[in-house]
């Protein structure tokens, strides 16, 4: 036997595992999706609503019954049933009920678009493995571009996991830009000079901890970030900025990045974006507006104003995943010069070689700090052809005037306290005990006892809501991005809330158990 007929012999067996030609494979393929949707419409549509309550040994005993890696398989079938239980204890973010995080309810539109793309499997790196994709992104990306005032034939981008690394890549060109220009330093070929240590970014108090996290991962030390304190808003106070920045100087440090936020966590509060556009002007700062969260207000006719002088960041860091309501991952960076690009830029011969450049082959991975990845550009692509600009932003206006809704609700019930009244979909606010035990303060009261409403809404699978703290006390955060909720919805959640907190307050011992 030769070679060739013992390796022919030799080869597994693979009817049903990959697509082909073969109708069979096809047919797999087909009732694999429809097993895969069904388990989508009834575990998780109808179980997880909008959490099952299970705890959290309650998952891993559920799930050390399968083993991760066994020797053999017994079928796709089998294989999909066993993710049921995975399906029906997840968190159900197309639920009403389900508004704690920035974990948008996915189109369908989006959905379909991740058949198409996981099915395809294009490799963004390099156009050979993505030839229209490619094309797709990039055209995308010029006309995202434009909806923020950049010019589209100077501007560029590409799409990112989401704001983490759309943060990283705008500080890390903003490190390679000043190391380029001032001290000589081509950072990406010979790592820091010394005079890195004098580099400082500002960025408000309530900024994404990305900042920080960017610049330990750029070699220059979360202390290289100075946080500058909010005003009443929770947005960075202009004067308070003013004062930093003078003291950098004064200290002998470069400030070379402002960070502004458009849509802080906590608060969705949006820093005054104009004035510190002139102030990088002012003092030669790479400025780059962390927009992951907010945004999705450029498509908004009553909304984009709040954007107003986002045209002059250096950088754009976008989430789709958010208020555009894809599937995650999908993010985008945008900047507003092309050229900036080539602070990062690498040719690999296998990948996008010299000669590619000079045909004019759009290789878009000189632009990522991703190698491998997917083409998620095709999934907003496919919801604005079904919806358009103006069908999205209808549903992201509904969510907005929600929030102010429910600010009204809260405000009507003397057992709740208003935090804060933010100009995105987000309401934070408190239970507000009446009584106080002997041997507690009030702040801690008040936080223990907020905490345990949170907990407990989750653990009887009624609510997830947020916790987080202002002030140092716990407070309740709702982060309305489901267009499917409505009053009625938060109406009676408000009332499971105050409910629940004198439940606690009649019988205090609970919070102790």
């Amino acid at each position: 036997m030769s070679n060739a007929e013992q390796l022919w012999e030799e080869q597994p067996d693979m009817e049903g595992l990959f697509l082909g030609d073969d109708e069979a494979d096809r047919e797999t393929y087909r009732a694999a999706i429809e097993q895969a949707c069904d388990i989508v419409l009834g575990e998780f549509l109808e179980n997880a609503t909008p959490y099952s309550g299970a705890a959290p040994e309650e998952l891993a005993d559920t799930l050390a019954e399968f083993e991760m890696l066994p020797a053999e398989g017994d079928g796709l079938e089998a294989a999909l049933d066993r993710a049921s239980p995975v399906l029906r204890n997840s968190v159900g973010v197309s639920d009403p009920h389900c508004i704690a995080h920035l974990q948008c309810p996915p189109m369908v539109p989006a959905l379909a678009a991740e058949v198409l793309l996981t099915a395809a499997n294009q490799s963004m790196d390099s156009w050979d493995q993505s030839p229209a994709a490619t094309h797709l992104e990039q055209q995308f990306i010029s006309e995202l571009c434009a909806l923020f005032g950049y010019d589209e034939t100077k501007s560029d981008g590409v799409f990112t996991s989401g704001g983490t690394q759309s943060n990283f890549v705008g500080l890390l060109l903003a490190r390679n830009r000043i190391l380029i220009e001032e001290y000589g330093v081509d950072a990406q070929k010979n790592g820091l000079p010394p005079e890195a240590r004098d580099l400082r970014i500002l960025c408000s108090e309530a900024a994404h901890f990305t900042a920080k996290q960017a610049a330990a991962q750029l070699g220059l030390g979360e202390s290289a970030v100075v946080t500058v304190p909010t005003d009443t808003e929770y947005r960075l106070s202009v004067e308070a900025f003013d004062e930093a920045i003078v003291d950098i100087r004064a200290n002998g440090n470069r400030p070379f990045a402002i960070f502004a936020t458009a849509g802080t966590t906590d608060f969705g509060s949006i820093d005054p974006i104009e004035p510190l556009a002139d102030r990088a002007r002012k003092y030669d700062c790479w400025f780059h507006v962390d927009a992951a969260w907010g945004g999705a207000l450029a498509l908004s006719d009553a909304h984009a104003d709040k954007l107003a002088g986002i045209e002059s960041a250096d950088s754009i860091s976008v989430d789709f995943h958010k208020m555009f309501y894809q599937p995650i991952s999908c993010g985008a960076i945008l900047v507003r010069d092309e050229s900036s690009y080539d602070l990062i830029d690498r040719n690999a011969a296998y990948l996008n070689p010299e000669r590619d450049d000079d045909a004019g082959v759009p290789n878009l991975v000189s632009k990522s700090v991703q190698t491998t990845r997917r083409f998620d550009a095709l999934k907003p692509f496919v919801t604005m052809q079904a919806v358009g600009r103006e069908g999205l932003a209808s549903l992201m206006e509904y969510t907005i005037d929600l929030a102010a809704e429910a600010v009204e609700l809260i405000d009507r019930d003397p057992d709740l306290h208003v935090i804060h009244d933010s100009p995105l979909n987000v309401v934070l606010f408190r239970y507000v005990p009446e009584s106080v035990p002997a041997d507690a303060t009030r702040e801690a009261w008040t936080g223990r006892v907020n905490e345990a409403i949170r907990d407990s809404l989750l653990e009887d699978g009624e609510a997830v809501i947020a916790r987080t703290t202002v002030d140092g006390i716990n407070c309740l955060k709702l982060t309305l991005l489901n267009p499917r909720t409505t009053r009625e919805d938060i109406r009676s959640l408000l009332q499971s809330v105050v409910a629940r907190g004198t439940e606690f307050e009649t019988n205090p011992d609970e919070l102790y158990s």
